[in-house]
This record gives C-alpha cells, sequence and structure tokens, in this order.
C-alpha cells in the first residue's frame, strides 16, 4: 500500500527530532514537503521546502503539525478547510475559543484527525491501561516532575514559559488518567502554573485522581510516574524503551485510510482543553 503523503508544518527541535523523521522514515508515511515560517530550518528535513502553506496543501494528503499551539489552531483550521486530514500536537491550541474553532473546522469538514499524545502509543502504556481495566479502579495519582522550563533547555519556548506545566504536559497526564480511571468530569487546582501545579480530578464512575505538575524543578529528579487502584489490585505504568512515534505513524496512515475514527481525535483534545481551561482559571495569576 502507498504511504500516505504528509506535509510538516514546523521545523523547530521537536520537528527535527520527532516529526520529520517519524514521517520520513516510512513505511506508512512520505515527508511530502516542509512549511516553517523560517524556510531556511526547513530544508533540514531532505523534503521539498514550501513558501505558501497552500503550496504545501497542494502536495499532501495530510498535514502534521509541530509549531505552537496558537499557530496550530489557525492553521489547522486552513488544512480541515482544505480536505486535509490532521496529526495534531498538544495541546490541541492556545485557548479554549481557538481549541473550539480548531475542532469545529475539522468536524464540519469532515477531515481526519489525530492527536500525538505519545505515551498513548507505547506498548507498557496499553499493557497498564488493560490492567487498569481489570482491577476496579477507584483512584490514582499521577506526577510529571522537571526542569525543562529552566535555563536553556529546548523546551524552554515562549508559549511554555508563559502557560507553564498545566498546558504543556497537562494533557498527557490529564489523558492519561482519563483513560485509565474513566471520563474526566471535573478537576480542581491549585499552585501556581510557572511553580507546583496540583490537581484533584473527578471521574464519571465515581474515581478521583491526583496529579502533581512542576517543570522548574532542580537537581536529579525522578522519572513520570502514574499508578492506579482498585477493589481487586493496582496497576502502575513501568518505563518503556519502544518507540511509540513508529505506532504513531502507523495509527495515523490507518486513520486517514479509513477517513477518521481515531479514538485520539481533534475532539478529544478539545475535551482536554476544556479541563486544563477550567483548571487554569482556578490557579494563582
Amino acid at each position: 500500500m502507498e504511504p500516505v503523503a504528509v506535509g510538516l508544518v514546523g521545523a523547530g527541535p521537536w520537528a527535527e527530532m520527532a516529526h520529520a523523521p517519524m514521517l520520513a522514515r516510512g513505511p506508512h508515511t512520505r515527508l511530502a514537503g516542509v512549511w516553517a515560517r523560517r524556510p531556511e530550518a526547513a530544508g533540514r528535513f531532505g523534503a521539498p521546502v514550501f513558501e505558501r502553506v497552500e503550496e504545501l496543501f497542494d502536495a499532501c494528503e495530510a498535514v502534521a503539525f509541530c509549531v505552537p499551539p496558537a499557530v496550530q489552531a489557525e492553521i489547522g483550521v486552513r488544512a480541515a478547510r482544505a480536505g486535509k486530514a490532521l496529526l495534531l500536537e498538544k495541546p490541541l491550541a492556545d485557548s479554549l475559543e481557538a481549541a473550539e474553532r480548531l475542532a469545529g473546522a475539522v468536524a464540519e469538514a469532515g477531515v481526519a484527525s489525530q492527536m500525538v499524545l505519545t505515551m498513548r502509543y507505547a506498548t507498557q502504556t496499553r499493557i497498564f491501561l488493560a490492567r487498569c481495566a481489570e482491577i476496579e479502579a477507584f483512584g490514582g495519582h499521577a506526577a510529571n516532575i522537571s526542569g525543562a522550563l529552566l535555563g536553556d533547555h529546548h523546551f524552554a519556548t515562549p508559549w511554555r514559559l508563559e502557560r507553564g506545566a498545566l498546558l504543556d504536559v497537562g494533557p498527557h497526564v490529564i489523558d492519561m488518567l482519563d483513560a485509565a480511571l474513566g471520563r474526566v468530569t471535573g478537576v480542581r487546582a491549585h499552585g501556581h502554573p510557572l511553580g507546583w501545579t496540583g490537581l484533584l480530578l473527578e471521574h464519571e464512575n465515581g474515581a478521583v485522581s491526583e496529579v502533581s505538575l512542576c517543570m522548574t524543578a532542580v537537581g536529579d529528579l525522578p522519572p513520570s510516574s502514574f499508578a492506579v487502584y482498585g477493589r481487586t489490585g493496582n496497576a502502575v505504568l513501568l518505563p518503556f524503551d519502544d518507540d511509540p512515534l513508529e505506532n504513531v505513524a502507523a495509527e495515523f496512515a490507518e486513520t486517514v485510510r479509513n477517513g477518521g475514527g481515531h479514538p485520539l481525535d481533534a475532539a478529544h483534545g478539545l475535551r482536554l482543553q476544556r479541563i486544563i481551561a477550567e483548571a487554569e482559571a482556578q490557579l494563582a495569576p
């Protein structure tokens, strides 16, 4: 089967580390071209570079995004209206209103979409979630603590430095607990977005979970952790060293060919954005 031709929007460090090699290596996808605000940065990926994003749309059947959330929200609407399937980064947008516009454009155009919530594609994650489904889970906790916003770290980008851990790693953590314990129906938040953020999540089946997030910690820090407890046992997400991006590309190609239907679609990204917006409103300014 012919690989899906995917155009890439963005040419920053994460595009270089993840999206460009993922799409170029095949066999499910091929990198059809790149558009970036700095064309000189896009040239290092070994694919055609387009001066106008509309020219990129003409050269592909799907578009992958590796840009700040505000840019994804803007160009994603244009790509959906051009009839292109979308491979979207988290968060969906920089605001709830922009996320609603993007998800609405995807639904109106009827195009396929899929979110790159990376951890959800790992084999160990799927083993963990299968175990969670067996134990009558009633509670859990998660922590994602790093120093990624300090110094000259490549993730210390302007939007992250402004909005902090909740908007950046929050989608990963909330999504995981949502999958493990049931749909999140409520959130209570405390702390500071650029310091320590704590969340209490309420799930539709009565389960509750607690989250700790920070991207300004120093020293030798533990890896992120997820643990779920149930009436018949418990489940812990073990570290993994496989490459989840291989599954991202394979599943996105299938999503494009099927015309949609992936559970981690733009509508799911919008639901996560609503939870985050509710939490952000409760945090100290």
